[in-house]
């Protein structure tokens, strides 16, 4: 009886002891906390700072929870809320929380941030920051677009060179898209008109639709899509009319086949999983800046292939080789793509 007895407390410390060993793992895992400018489902800007998260989850196994924004009113307390939280680091995405975070940020020096879409002015040592080129990967949207323009085999395209472009606020980092997207279309065609609107919000896919119709019957082939959940209605009306668009961020393409010639990636996905690996391998570099252009493989397009799976012969393939030579160029510097000013 006194073996058993003995064998009995042998293996219950054993049990003690491995369950105390797997609470102190769990407790050493690093916590991160994200806060969005919006609310998931947009299948644009925030889903894809979602998808680096997930990834990010599925490989080191870390706790990440999300904080949403229904209005830009919750800005400043959910930052606020994530920095009282006690996580290894707090990442707050875009410059729409710019001013929110630079309000909180300062109050705790001693909490690892990491800001995406934006930095801050004195670059401060517990905050690592991510910008991107977007005006890169919109000169090539513009340069599709005034392609596409004049491509009238396709049912839809008509004669004129017009094209659309729609987004939700007006912000220096909104126009450093539009101008990039401008000075492609001009590059390829500057004969080619563009019709500019803004939706006065970006989580208004009825405002967006009301948009894109009324440039589809202004003449526009094509719209390019920088809206996040505002431009769910944009590719909306873009099918409804059979007509054509552009995703942005997230790859749309498929949203839509045959009316989504392609999508303009923002790879904020990149940006999260890259801050959350930082945490966990100890490469966090506070006071440092990361850029992302089409050299790094921050921005770019998607490949075509599910527009081309449905237009078949019809299909315009020169478009394709054009922008991929035009990618190159601008990685290689011999294109250089205008900054809308300060935005960087």
């Amino acid at each position: 009886m006194g073996k058993y007895l003995l064998l009995s407390v042998t293996v219950l410390a054993f049990v003690f002891a491995c369950a105390g060993e797997t609470r102190a793992a769990e407790a050493a895992k690093p916590r991160f906390i994200v806060t969005l400018p919006g609310m998931l489902g947009d299948k644009s800007y925030n889903d894809s700072c979602k998808a680096g998260i997930d990834k990010a989850v599925a490989e080191f196994g870390v706790e990440v929870k999300i904080l949403q924004a229904a209005t830009p009113a919750d800005f400043e307390s959910n930052n606020l809320a994530a920095a009282e939280g006690g996580y290894d680091l707090v990442i707050i995405l875009s410059g729409q929380q710019k001013q929110a975070a630079s309000k909180v940020i300062p109050e705790y020096p001693d909490q690892k941030f990491a800001i995406i879409d934006f930095s801050l002015p004195d670059n401060p040592k517990n905050v690592y920051s991510t910008l991107f080129a977007p005006n890169e990967g919109s000169f090539l949207a513009g340069a599709a677009a005034a392609m596409f323009t004049t491509q009238t085999q396709i049912d839809g395209v008509n004669p004129e060179k017009i094209v659309g472009w729609i987004s939700g606020i007006e912000t220096p980092l909104i126009n450093d898209f539009y101008g990039g997207f401008k000075q492609g279309v001009a590059y390829i065609d500057p004969e080619v008109r563009i019709l500019q609107a803004f939706a006065g919000s970006f989580t208004d896919p009825l405002k967006g639709k009301e948009l894109a119709l009324s440039q589809y019957e202004q003449g526009a082939d094509i719209i390019m899509n920088v809206a996040s959940a505002t431009g769910i209605g944009i590719l909306d009306a873009a099918a409804e009319q059979k007509k054509f668009a552009i995703g942005v961020d997230l790859n749309q393409d498929d949203l839509k086949p045959g009316y989504i010639l392609t999508s303009m990636l923002k790879n904020v996905d990149m940006a999260a999983y890259l801050f959350i690996e930082s945490i966990v391998k100890g490469t966090y570099e506070g006071g440092g800046r990361l850029y992302l252009d089409i050299a790094k493989g921050g921005v770019g397009l998607t490949d075509f292939s599910t527009f081309r799976g449905v237009w078949k012969d019809k299909f315009p393939q020169k478009i394709v080789e054009r922008c991929q030579e035009l990618a190159r160029e601008i990685a290689a510097g011999k294109i250089r793509v205008d900054e809308f000013p300060g935005v960087r």
